[in-house]
């Protein structure tokens, strides 16, 4: 599954890019998926709703709808 989650990732890595920020995929404990925020997301107020409307909801739909996003600095 961890394979899985790094290409999904990837994809999303993008999108983010496109807008100056990044991610960086820490660990994966259980269906815990840990991420760090980079760039224009490591400051960014609206961080957490990325985070889990954007990257928990795309990882639930296209890998398992039980994983978990959380951040790390």
């Amino acid at each position: 599954m961890e394979e899985k989650i790094k290409e999904k990732l990837e994809q999303i890595r993008g999108m983010l890019q496109a807008d100056g920020g990044d991610l960086e995929f820490v660990g994966l404990d259980g269906t815990q998926v840990t991420v760090r925020l980079k760039g224009a997301c490591g400051g960014c107020p609206h961080a957490m709703v990325t985070l889990k409307q954007g990257v928990e909801q795309i990882l639930k739909r296209d890998v398992d709808a039980s994983l978990t996003v959380e951040r790390v600095d």
